[in-house]
């Protein structure tokens, strides 16, 4: 998503610092998923992301004055993005709910290279040849992280890539939602509209015995990992939206990969996680990969 950034609001230096808080912030609420997902189903924590984020959102969006109605025209693609956010959320938890939080992340991590590729062959976007190979190399790394946990946890290693298809629309109804609305109410739009949408599936899967979906009372110390989905959410997304308020996308993309170094270290420390030398590869290709793209698109845009 691209900002307008006035000279009287650039500071590189903040928006380099909240960036890295964003990257550290993001895996503490994988860290709550996979904590919650122990006791709770996949489709409640996914609710509770939503629910508690709008709750959460609430008093930030009255503290920074914006406007809680929105033109009407947006529903239809606040709906979508909100639809797509619970479906990237849902595989993504029921990926973590089993194996490693960093090798899941670094296998979504495709999603900048779906968004390369969907962008030339879709929406006719000019991508060069080297970002394609780049593109390619991204995804024989993808491959190297996913084959050991394929072999560790069967189909659920591919959740991740349904998380990357997700995401990478969800980013491009962002996008084009970015020219009407600032991300901090796009937040707040999406958090109560996926409440909205994922309370009728748990009321039907209510004593349903369908595993993912049919919701348990959370007991005791579940509670606080559920509120900490939904504020690990609210804080980490806030960071992000504040960085690229007095930085540009450009400076702040390569740090994006500090979450999945960020993702391996609290793995090790609450779940005694480590990659195997196959999955560090990989993600070392996946980082190597994205960060070029990047560069590339850099170079480019200077440019023009």
């Amino acid at each position: 998503m691209t900002t307008q950034i006035s000279k009287a609001q650039e500071n590189p230096r903040l928006g380099v610092t909240l960036m890295i808080g964003f990257c550290i912030c993001a895996p503490l609420l994988d860290v709550c998923a996979k904590l919650a997902s122990e006791t709770i189903p996949v489709g409640q924590v996914t609710t509770a992301r939503f629910f508690f984020q709008a709750i959460i959102m609430l008093p930030v969006m009255w503290a920074m004055g914006f406007s809680f109605g929105f033109p009407l025209r947006l529903m239809r693609k606040l709906a979508f993005r909100a639809l797509m956010l619970i479906l990237s959320t849902y595989c993504f938890v029921a990926a973590i709910a089993v194996m490693p939080i960093a090798d899941a992340l670094a296998i979504a991590f495709v999603e900048p290279f779906i968004l390369l590729v969907v962008g030339k062959y879709v929406f006719s976007e000019s991508v060069g040849y080297r970002r394609l190979i780049a593109c390619t190399v991204g995804f024989v790394g993808i491959l190297l992280v996913i084959q050991p946990s394929f072999a560790a946890f069967g189909w659920v290693a591919l959740f991740p890539l349904g998380t990357a298809v997700f995401f990478a629309f969800y980013m491009f109804v962002t996008r084009t939602l970015s020219r009407d609305m600032h991300a901090v109410q796009m937040q707040f739009h999406s958090s109560w509209i996926g409440t909205l949408m994922c309370a009728p599936v748990l009321i039907l899967a209510n004593g349903s015995g369908i595993v993912p979906l049919d919701p348990v009372w959370p007991e005791g110390v579940f509670w606080f990992y559920l509120i900490g989905v939904g504020a690990g959410a609210s804080l980490s997304h806030l960071l992000m939206s504040l960085a690229l308020t007095y930085a540009p996308s450009s400076t702040l993309a390569p740090l994006h990969y500090l979450e999945i170094v960020s993702a391996v270290i609290m793995g090790f420390l609450v779940f005694g996680d480590i990659p195997n030398q196959l999955a560090f590869t990989g993600m070392i290709i996946v980082i190597a990969s994205g960060l070029y793209i990047v560069f590339r698109e850099r170079q480019i845009g200077a440019s023009q």
